[in-house]
């Protein structure tokens, strides 16, 4: 029986360039791929794939929000991150999400089709850089003591540099309720109640 494999990659010649990688392995069946990850609890309840390949930077919703949903209802479905962060926000805010593994897409080609392997046999593949920094960040204190997802961190520094709720909205394609949302969740997480003594405390502070 071939190896289920769903793709969520919002970049279209990629997720067009891994359709093909996948269809092109006789041990592997493509059983879907999308540009986001909106119904993806649908997806996997229809399709049951064995592994999914989660693209991080995806237009509405993270695919570290989807991994932390796909936990919800299935603890052992494995997911492999492909990105192009390979920055400690990113990488920890994956791992602390559920996700199996964690490869570069610049290591795609010549690593995909072990990575799939191994994360079917109990394994954590990661790119070497990620496996390192993974490990240099358990050897330091945490750099995001408020907890912080990743896309607070991110709201939170584009706030930094003066910008409104609609330019926010519009940068991350979400609504400015949205945007709101996350804000009122910085500013608990912060202990600030206001846009000034948040950013004045990401800036002191090194958040951002």
């Amino acid at each position: 029986m071939p190896i289920n494999i769903l793709v969520f990659e919002d970049n279209d010649l990629l997720r067009e360039s891994l359709s093909s990688l996948v269809t092109l392995n006789a041990e592997l069946a493509l059983v879907g791929a999308y540009p986001h990850v909106l119904q993806a609890k649908n997806h996997i309840h229809q399709l049951k794939p064995d592994v999914i390949l989660m693209d991080i930077d995806m237009p509405g919703r993270t695919g570290i929000e989807a991994v932390r949903e796909i936990r919800s209802f299935n603890t052992y479905l494995p997911v492999i991150m492909l990105t192009v962060f390979d920055d400690n926000i990113h990488v920890l805010e994956a791992i602390k999400a559920g996700a199996s593994g964690y490869l570069l897409k610049k290591h795609i080609s010549s690593r995909l089709f072990d990575s799939i392997k191994e994360v079917l046999e109990g394994g954590a593949p990661m790119s070497p850089s990620i496996a390192r920094m993974v490990i240099n960040s358990m050897q330091r204190p945490s750099e995001n003591p408020y907890d912080l997802t990743v896309r607070e961190r991110e709201i939170l520094t584009v706030l930094s540099t003066g910008n409104s709720y609609k330019m926010i909205a519009a940068q991350f394609n979400i609504s400015i309720d949205t945007v709101r949302t996350h804000i009122k969740k910085i500013y608990e997480k912060l202990q600030v109640h206001s846009q000034t003594e948040a950013v004045s405390k990401a800036i002191n502070e090194k958040l951002v």
